[in-house]
Order: C-alpha cells, then structure tokens, then sequence
C-alpha cells in the first residue's frame, strides 16, 4: 500500500516538474498571480492617427478666369462683371458650400485706400469687388480695361434677396439706424414671399470699440445661421466685421452695403434712374444730406475722382 503511495506521489511530481517547465518555455512564471498567469496578454494600444493636411482647395476654372480679368482702378483691384453676373456667381458658390465677401468700391473707398495700406488689404482680400462709382467706371474705360458698370450694394440687396428667396436661403441685415433693417426685411419679404429673414440687428453706435457689444453682435449672426448677410454700417467698419465674423462662417456670403438696408427700407431716398447712370448720385445725396456729407464729397471726394479721371487721362493719351 505504501509503495503504491509512493508510486502515485512520485508521478504526481513527475506531471508537476513537467508543467514547470511547459509553462517556463511558453513563458510564463509559476511565481506570478494566478490571474496573470491565466490571462493572455493584450494586444498593444494603438496610436491615435495622426491628422491629415488638407490640401489648399485651387480655385474653379471660372474663379481663375475672373482673378485674370480683374482691372485695377486707383489702386483697387475690380472684377468687370455685371449685377447679373455677381449674382450667379453667389448661387454657384453657396450651392458648393462656399462663402465670400462682396465689397463695392466707391470714389470715397478709394481715397480711403489710397491713404491707408491696412484698408488696401481689407479690400484686396475680398472675393468680389465690383465698381460702385461712376468715376471708377469712366477711369476704367480711360484706361482701355474697361467695366460693365456700376454694381451697387443698394441694387445687390435687392437681385441677391431675390435669388436667396428662390433657393431658399436665409439672410440677416445687419446695421441701419434702429428699426430701420426690421423695416427693410418686411419690403423685401412683400416683394418676395418666399424670403427667409434669419434675424436683423441695429448696432448701437461704437459698438466696434466695446469688446462686449461686439461679441453680442456676432453671437447673434452665429446663431441665426444666415447664408447671406447685409452688412451695413459703412466703410471700413463693416468690412472689418465682416472679417471677424468669415472666420466662423466660411460657407456664408457677406455684403457691405453700406446704405442699401436705408435705401430698401425706404428710409433714405435714392436718386432717380438717370441721375444714378449720369453719375450724379452724390449730387443727389449731397441736397439731401448736406450736413453729412458735404465735408466729405466737396473737401475729399470731388478733388480725388478729378485727379483720378486727369491721370487715366493722360496715361490714354500718351500710351
């Protein structure tokens, strides 16, 4: 009976050497926690990705073409397209999901340029900029590059409301004394029904210089969530919002408009057709608003398209 004890622990020691050395050459260690030493090793966390660069997007063939045929008029680069044009080229961009940034040189943008190398870039930056003033449109024609003519913020806010109603896109008006873009909405909304009016805003004068004020007025562009944004609290101011705010609204298309949400709301006149094509708008405005703006039409603007027209003159004539 004892040997047979004997036998049976001698082979039990036999299996238990053998386990040992099983388990040392798969490597692992009868010394280690049982919980170890069950558990198969886990397979190594992998690294997160490591993003991707976008590829710089090149512009379309007809952005190329456009950038080519650009003309530069004291000092400011200007697309020769026409109201139509600037149109189709904002449906176009807003069905591929991109915005921009429409700016309307006038003589009194030009002489602000021309002065100030800052203004020049925030011009030069926008994606369309298309002749508000006459005197632009006649120096171009002096200068054999010649323009279509003038494309105006106070035509735009109507063609472009328009084709905003048809796609269904929403738009903001943003400046205009108090009430007054509220007023517009509802002209533009009677002459299309179809028009989807995301909110409006009146910014209290200064705003720009009050960190606050100027961060509730982009809050409420954010939220609205426009496609189309008129933006008119004149020249520079609203380009320099408009600046702040493309950096968080890439697909939206903004506008300075300057006095297009007065002109739509009816709160300020517009000269009459033939006055606006003679080029004599700002005679109309200077009767009209002589407290405001005669300081800045007969002491800047006037002497500054003169000059602009003697030089394309000359350059024509001895080129």
């Amino acid at each position: 009976m004892r040997a047979e004890i004997g036998r049976g622990l001698t082979a039990v020691g036999a299996r238990s050497q053998l386990l040992v050395r099983k388990m040392r050459v798969t490597g692992h260690d009868s010394t280690a926690a049982p919980a170890a030493s069950l558990t198969p090793p886990s397979p190594p966390m992998p690294s997160p990705p490591v993003p991707r660069q976008r590829p710089r997007s090149r512009p379309d063939k007809a952005t190329r073409r456009r950038l080519r045929r650009r003309v530069r008029v004291a000092g400011v680069a200007i697309d020769p397209m026409t109201e139509s044009e600037v149109v189709d080229h904002v449906v176009a961009a807003l069905k591929r999901g991109e915005g921009g940034h429409i700016v309307t040189p006038n003589v009194d943008i030009s002489r602000a340029v021309s002065r100030d190398a800052a203004l020049r870039e925030l011009v030069e930056g926008a994606d369309l900029a298309v002749a508000d003033g006459m005197p632009l449109v006649w120096a171009a024609r002096l200068l054999r590059t010649p323009v279509p003519g003038r494309v105006t913020g106070a035509d735009l806010i109507w063609s472009l409301s328009e084709a905003a109603a048809f796609y269904r896109h929403p738009i903001y008006l943003l400046g205009g004394p108090p009430g007054v873009a509220r007023q517009a909405a509802g002209r533009l909304i009677a002459r299309n029904p179809a028009l989807i009016v995301a909110g409006v805003d009146a910014p209290p004068y200064g705003f720009e210089d009050c960190p606050d004020a100027f961060a509730e007025v982009k809050e409420a562009v954010l939220a609205a969530a426009p496609r189309l944004v008129f933006v008119g609290l004149g020249f520079p101011k609203q380009d320099r919002l408009i600046a702040a705010l493309r950096e968080d609204m890439p697909g939206t298309w903004f506008v300075g408009c300057g006095s297009a949400i007065s002109f739509a709301a009816g709160a300020v006149r517009r000269a009459p057709r033939w006055m606006r094509r003679a080029g004599l708008e700002w005679l109309f405005r200077l009767y009209s608003e002589p407290g405001r703006l005669a300081r800045r039409y007969l002491a800047g603007d006037l002497p500054f398209a003169i000059r602009l027209l003697t030089v394309c003159l000359v350059r024509r004539l001895f080129s």
